[in-house]
């Protein structure tokens, strides 16, 4: 389009110049009114070459409109989605897998939403994982009961054998076989692997759905914290909020 745009400007610069030339040498001998009528003969037909370019850059722009929400579309699905975990211990930044969109589309929905800010990591387990996720945590009391909160549904499986449980990969938690056979996720409660040589006796047993890009040292942070008996930490760690970034 720019191409086509470009050759109409040089056709009517090139038109101009050469009408200008031709007005010069024809000048001669002729009067000042044959010499107007002709000048403005010229103006009317560069007048309407110009009306014509117009309306073709009109048009190009109107096509260029209808292209682009089908451009935004098409970066926004290829793109995956990156967020930064702001936790009381520093920043985890991490990214989602389009390969699962369920899940994909189920975090971000309830990041956006602010569903996890306030909620702690309620369940540490040093060399193995941390989890979140709760929204019954918020403000808990230190004797409280976690892990068992959520939303009012469950996320099916989206368990991909390319996906590892590594070292920093995001998985949903979910409840056991006995009680759930086709092994569909927690709403909203995830856990981040700690171990290093990661956790592949999970594998194929959970979803997992992301990975850290950024901040494993804040995951060790938390992992190092003191616990109490239920692997609840004896000093709260909260995710402040959840900010996309991508």
């Amino acid at each position: 389009m720019k191409l086509k745009l470009l050759t109409i400007t040089m056709i009517v610069a090139t038109f101009c110049a050469c009408n200008t030339g031709k007005k010069a040498e024809q000048q001669t001998g002729k009067t000042e009114t044959e010499i107007t009528i002709e000048m403005q003969s010229e103006k009317d037909i560069i007048e309407e070459a110009t009306i014509a370019t117009n309306e073709e850059i009109q048009t190009m722009e109107e096509e260029l409109t209808k292209e682009e929400p089908q451009q935004v579309a098409k970066l926004k699905t290829s793109t995956e989605p990156v967020f930064d975990i702001v936790t009381s211990l520093g920043t985890i930044r991490i990214k989602l897998y389009n390969e699962t969109p369920k899940h994909r589309d189920n975090f971000v929905k309830l990041a956006t939403e602010g569903y996890y800010d306030g909620v702690l990591f309620h369940r540490v387990i040093k060399d193995f994982m941390i989890q979140t996720g709760d929204p019954d945590s918020k403000n808990a009391t230190p004797d409280a009961r976690l892990g068992m909160g959520g939303p009012d549904y469950k996320i099916d499986a989206e368990i991909l054998s390319q996906f590892k449980h590594k070292k920093g990969a995001i998985a949903a938690a979910r409840q056991g076989d006995q009680i759930n056979p086709e092994r569909k996720s927690s709403g909203s409660q995830f856990y981040i692997v700690h171990n290093q040589n990661g956790t592949p006796h999970l594998d194929g047993q959970y979803t997992v759905f992301g990975e850290t890009l950024k901040g494993l040292d804040v995951v060790d942070k938390i992992a190092n914290s003191e616990t109490a008996p239920g692997d609840r930490p004896l000093k709260d760690i909260k995710i402040e909020k959840i900010v996309r970034v991508e």
